[in-house]
């Protein structure tokens, strides 16, 4: 008799969202195949929630997220629920606000996320990717926002993440266009840090990722801390919250250890304490 399989360490709810916890990585997967991993109402309900228990994980010290298959990381919002969910003025308010709920719990996250895209990053799905720490694309994927070909507003939120990300003038073509944009222009307007072959893109975030892991923890989130509130105006930076978690980090048994480690001449074994 086959045993049964493990309680997953995460639940999110839906099938079309997957975690899987290798070491300290966790893997997040979009999991939509059908429609090109449209992020559903399931998917982006269930989104922060996750993002909350991984936080909570101490073990977990990155995060990767991804889509199912090799077509698409996110074709987008899934379009046949617009005609309820992004009509009428409450309507679209409860959906902009579960969208900004995303958003709001990939920045909150202490923990570094890196966006490995394949195939598809369109529309919502690329501005989710926008807001991951790193995007890593493989050479067969496609970028765009395609607002302007569906008579949508486009929310000023996201326009300034996108222009933060690439300058005024790639977001204007990007929103202007409503083309779509290949992996090469998307690394030359800074889009994405990498483009790396499609048989590759797997095996190299998971080494960036383990990579980020081994290093300790404590400093990540500061240096993640300090990047997000030096992208803030400056009358609402947190400098307060900077300034104690490096302290922290001096404080920290960490620290004892990385000077203990680089004396020995040995890689640390760094706990996040």
């Amino acid at each position: 008799m086959t045993p049964p399989s493990p309680p997953a360490r995460h639940g999110t709810g839906t099938g079309k969202l997957l975690v899987d916890v290798t070491g300290a990585v966790a893997v997040v997967t979009i999991n939509n195949p059908a429609k090109r991993n449209a992020l559903s109402s399931e998917i982006r309900a269930a989104l922060p929630g996750l993002m909350e228990a991984l936080q909570a994980d101490g073990d977990v010290r990155a995060v990767i997220l991804t889509g199912a298959g090799d077509k698409a990381f996110a074709s987008g919002a899934d379009i046949s629920e617009f005609g309820e969910r992004r009509t009428s003025p409450a309507a679209r308010a409860e959906y902009d606000h579960d969208q900004e709920a995303i958003y709001d719990a990939l920045a909150s996250l202490d923990k570094p996320v890196i966006a490995m895209i394949r195939g598809y990053c369109l529309g919502q799905g690329l501005l989710t990717a926008v807001r991951a720490d790193i995007r890593i694309a493989s050479d067969d994927s496609q970028f765009g926002i395609p607002a302007a070909r569906l008579g949508l507003g486009p929310r000023f939120t996201s326009v300034t993440a996108l222009v933060d990300l690439v300058g005024p003038a790639w977001a204007s073509e990007i929103l202007f266009s409503a083309r779509r944009f290949s992996a090469a222009e998307a690394l030359q307007m800074g889009l994405v840090n990498r483009v790396v072959p499609a048989a590759d893109l797997r095996d190299q975030v998971m080494s960036l990722a383990q990579g980020i892991a081994r290093n300790a923890p404590l400093t990540v989130a500061a240096a993640k801390a300090a990047i997000r509130e030096a992208g803030r105006p400056p009358d609402r930076r947190d400098l307060t919250r900077v300034e104690a978690m490096i302290e922290a980090c001096f404080q920290s048994d960490d620290y004892r250890e990385g000077r203990r480690a680089f004396a020995e001449k040995r890689p640390p074994a760094f706990t996040g304490h």
